[in-house]
């Protein structure tokens, strides 16, 4: 079956943001005086939303709600302005994201990332031009989090494209959860920061090694 639009995920999937995000943790981890981590903890840290990613940071005998806040406040006031420092798109997506807008496949993306921080990176990494919709966390919509599908869904009637149209690309179990809440297709990605079994385990219809793979799903 071919495909006629795609959600993409952002972190791990377009742009390889780890660094970035392991950057501002640790130093929101410093500036409370808790252990900082290395960078591959991160993999499994991120990926539910900034929140989630702090209190995953923290030490568990200090996740109350209002330090969590706190260090909240501070991880988001230094990703603001830190965001774009070792960030880069991923081999091959460039090429593959001009290839898919010459063959007018509508494109979106869909993260758990704040709004505003997926809208500075897509906009400093990519054309406005290459997607129809982008949509973080924390918008006038009020939309909940992946895995929860209503945003998937949303972007669906946006594009006026059924679900069972839209291949959904992504590299952690909540993306391929969200694609089969959705009624959309899940596709897996092997260069970002979760493993195959993760991915299999989790619904992945197909699992790409490299961006061009993805061109054989869509018309």
């Amino acid at each position: 079956m071919s495909y006629s639009a795609i959600i993409f995920d952002l972190d791990g999937t377009l742009l390889n943001t780890l660094e970035d995000l392991a950057d501002s943790t640790n130093y929101m981890l410093a500036q409370v005086a808790m252990p900082t981590h290395p960078l591959d903890a991160y993999r499994y840290f991120v990926g539910e939303g900034a929140r989630n990613l702090v209190k995953r940071a923290l030490p568990e005998l200090h996740r109350s709600d209002t330090f969590i806040d706190h260090c909240l406040e501070l991880f988001l006031a230094h990703y603001q302005t830190n965001c774009d420092n070792k960030t880069h798109p991923y081999a091959g997506i460039t090429a593959l994201l001009h290839e898919l807008a010459q063959r007018n496949l509508p494109m979106a993306v869909l993260t758990n990332k704040p709004h505003d921080a997926a809208k500075m990176c897509m906009d400093t990494y990519f054309s406005k031009e290459l997607f129809s919709i982008i949509l973080g966390h924390g918008t006038t919509q009020n939309l909940p989090r992946k895995p929860d599908p209503s945003s998937a869904l949303y972007i669906a009637k946006k594009m006026s494209r059924e679900p069972s149209e839209i291949l959904f690309v992504g590299d952690t179990a909540i993306d391929m959860k969200t694609a089969m809440a959705a009624g959309m297709t899940p596709i897996g990605v092997l260069w970002g920061f979760r493993t195959k079994e993760e991915l299999q385990k989790n619904g992945a219809q197909e699992i790409l090694q490299t961006p061009s793979d993805l061109l054989s799903f869509v018309k």
